[in-house]
């Protein structure tokens, strides 16, 4: 089971920095297609969109965005 999970344990929540995703993916095979879970099914990742921080304190956030093809 190759799934990566990562988790803030100072607030109990699951977060995955953008660094923690290139690290999981780099040990991922370079061909593999990226999917992501759309609809109660499987997508193809087809972009990906960023937004700054929202407010003091907020982080900047990076959403990956299915494929509408699907």
């Amino acid at each position: 089971d190759c799934r990566f999970r990562a988790c803030d344990t100072a607030c109990g929540t699951q977060v995955m920095t953008v660094a923690q995703l290139l690290e999981a993916l780099s040990r991922m095979p370079k061909e593999a297609v990226v999917l992501i879970e759309s609809g109660g099914g499987l997508s193809r990742l087809d972009a990906l969109d960023f937004v700054e921080g929202q407010g003091p304190g907020a982080p900047a956030e990076v959403v990956l965005l299915p494929s509408m093809d699907e």
